[in-house]
């Protein structure tokens, strides 16, 4: 054989072997990764309803240690939490051993420490359940059952980046008072017959407390994370100015996402998308409010964006605020495997698993049905603004293979 007819046989299986690799066994890691995204949707499916059992049968350990050693850098609780139904338990029914006024933040809360010395966050109810906040997207008091409602989106959306969170009815005479700090005691008052508090924050007044029905007080309570994970506060780089007339830049530059991109700790690691990941889960739930974001401190970029404080949404319904989005078409990228979980979802899953999922909560319904109608119709618009990026971009751009490892080692 010739040598230029060697050199183009060898060319020639060059190409071959090229094709291979490219068409057919990255397709081949690519179904398989598809594949494994599919059975992790049909196991969250199957575990949707958890029941709220005190048993710990297999250990001897608290629930308090338990839900302490499922936090890792990149998510707060596991897929597989047998122990998650005994856990929400304890929230829910352990003695309150100590109550104070929650500082930080412009809402109304309390600091509760329950039995066992676990930290929880209180927040009280101050809305009806069909009641429509008007106004601007982040307008309005904190909602309690939002925070219920956006843990459990969290879990279906197979994120694991919000920490646990179940309503609790409270006596405010006989559970709270009795261990209340003097700062938060002095914030109550009984406005007829029902007993009140307006507690201490930026936007705490004495003239809009919360008020409970007589002594009996709805609300949520959310699992403080442990203190060996400090978390570290950073603004939002699509977060709102809050000023009329005042437009912050990704308003106005559309090519805002590449300066972003050039920014620590944006530029590398998994950031940008877990941004765009919350900026999808911000738009199913209403959530306008987000200027500051928290991680793990001192990460490098490389711990998740925990999704905490999520008690501005479910607001109204008929308002879907496409501007929540704005990191998604803006950048244009987005998870295959949150691509994957919202395409299972669509078709009125989405509603059907959220509502099973709540279902078991001390203070279900958690939400109304105009509410469960928006997140399905929510979900459309994410998938047809990712449709316009790939049409625009093509999908081996827009979608990003980004799985992390996540150790319980």
């Amino acid at each position: 054989m010739k040598l230029k007819q060697r050199v183009v046989l060898l060319a020639i299986l060059l190409v071959i072997f090229i094709f291979t690799k490219v068409f057919l066994i990255d397709n081949l890691d690519t179904s398989a990764a598809n594949r494994e995204d599919q059975r992790a949707f049909h196991r969250m499916m199957a575990s949707l309803h958890v029941e709220l059992d005190p048993r710990l049968d297999h250990t001897l350990q608290s629930p308090w240690e338990i839900a302490a050693q499922w936090v890792v850098p990149r998510e707060v609780y596991p897929e597989e939490t047998p122990e998650i139904g005994a856990v929400m338990h304890a929230m829910t029914t352990k003695k309150i051993m100590k109550a104070d006024v929650g500082y930080k933040g412009t809402q109304l809360k309390a600091l509760l420490i329950l039995e066992g010395g676990q930290k929880v966050v209180f927040k009280p109810k101050r809305y009806a359940r069909d009641y429509v906040v008007e106004g601007e997207p982040y307008a309005g008091y904190d909602r309690h059952n939002a925070e219920v409602a956006a843990f459990h989106l969290d879990r279906i959306l197979g994120f694991r980046r919000a920490p646990l969170v179940v309503g609790r009815f409270v006596n405010l005479r006989t559970e709270i008072k009795p261990v209340a700090t003097e700062q938060l005691l002095g914030t109550f008052m009984t406005v007829g017959n029902n007993t009140c508090f307006y507690g201490k924050c930026y936007y705490c007044r004495e003239t809009e407390p919360a008020c409970a029905d007589g002594d009996i007080m709805e609300g949520s309570v959310t699992l403080w994370l442990p203190d060996v994970w400090p978390l570290q506060k950073h603004r939002h780089p699509w977060g709102r100015t809050y000023r009329e007339g005042k437009l912050a830049r990704w308003e106005y530059d559309e090519s805002y996402c590449d300066a972003v991109k050039k920014t620590s700790p944006y530029d590398s690691g998994p950031r940008l998308l877990d941004i765009i990941d919350t900026a999808i889960f911000d738009y199913l739930i209403g959530n306008a409010d987000r200027h500051h974001y928290e991680s793990f401190q001192d990460d490098e970029g490389a711990s998740m964006l925990i999704l905490l404080d999520n008690a501005k949404s479910f607001g109204n319904p008929a308002l879907d605020e496409r501007s929540i989005l704005a990191p998604l078409y803006q950048c244009c990228i987005i998870r295959v495997s949150t691509w994957n979980r919202l395409n299972y979802l669509k078709n009125g899953v989405l509603k059907s698993a959220l509502k099973t999922a709540m279902s078991h909560d001390p203070i279900s319904p958690v939400l109304s049905d105009p509410h469960l109608d928006a997140l399905d119709q929510r979900l459309l618009s994410i998938l047809a603004t990712v449709k316009q990026c790939t049409d625009q971009f093509g999908p081996d751009v827009v979608l990003v293979e980004d799985r992390m490892t996540l150790s319980h080692l």
